[in-house]
């Protein structure tokens, strides 16, 4: 295991439990305890955990980890994913992307069109307004793509820009569909968000689409966040893999989601 999945996976491990032994993380990680000393200051330096006399604790921040934290979870799924959500788009479309690892997948493959490990035909005269840095800057080579960044403020987690200035640019333009990632999404409660900030911006995204297009790896379906972004009254299609369970596939399909499993 590389150290920044690693580290990752040790982040996931501290929010799970609350708290953990450098004995416990010898156990589960088959790592000397030098190291996972040095893992736990490292963190801990970054304000991620808090150390104890032989351990750390989680610290609040623990469960909204920053982006370059995330990128390795899941990330077959979140391809799989990503490819179907790029089949969904069309042409001479205005689309919205907010931001995570899964959209990012989203936007690479909204840049290259893959199908089947194969590049296909790119689409043309593209139009993707979003509110993240990271993902702008991925489609900012593509020729055949035209980018708009809102402004906003920098949430660092995230990459994405929020607060009023975001908002008020949004509410001026028209979207033909909004590819939305989210931290949760059940049937009951919508989808949400960690951060109340992020779950306002992409509230406003929303409300200023047609079509919204929820984009969700199967371990956060069926879960609640802190802030809902919207009900799932308004989601119009779930773009999931195919672990998704069964039975909560079933809950969305019977409020009209149009679930696809990738």
């Amino acid at each position: 295991m590389l150290r920044h999945e690693r580290l990752s996976a040790l982040l996931e491990l501290v929010a799970t439990q609350g708290s953990v032994s450098v004995d416990d993380i010898v156990q589960e990680f088959q790592i000397s305890a030098a190291t996972v000393r040095r893992d736990l200051n490292d963190l801990a330096s970054q304000q991620f955990i808090s150390r104890t006399r032989g351990g750390a604790v989680a610290h609040a921040v623990t469960y909204d980890l920053p982006l370059r934290y995330k990128r390795d979870r899941r990330t077959e799924q979140k391809r799989r994913i990503a490819e179907g959500v790029a089949d969904l788009v069309t042409p001479d479309s205005v689309v919205a992307l907010n931001g995570g690892t899964t959209m990012t997948e989203v936007a690479r493959s909204l840049a290259t069109r893959t199908e089947g490990g194969h590049e296909v035909a790119p689409l043309t005269s593209l139009t993707v307004v979003t509110n993240a840095l990271n993902i702008a800057n991925e489609l900012a080579v593509r020729p055949n793509l035209k980018v708009v960044v809102i402004g906003g403020v920098l949430r660092p987690q995230s990459f994405e820009l929020i607060g009023p200035f975001a908002q008020a640019v949004l509410e001026g333009v028209t979207l033909d569909v909004m590819l939305l990632g989210v931290d949760a999404v059940s049937a009951t409660h919508g989808a949400a968000a960690t951060h109340e900030g992020e779950a306002l911006i992409n509230g406003v995204m929303v409300e200023r689409a047609r079509r919204v297009v929820v984009v969700a790896d199967s371990s956060k379906l069926g879960q609640r966040a802190f802030c809902t972004i919207c009900a799932a009254g308004s989601i119009d299609e779930l773009v999931t893999d195919a672990d998704a369970d069964p039975a909560v596939v079933e809950q969305f399909e019977a409020l009209g989601v149009d679930v696809r499993l990738a």
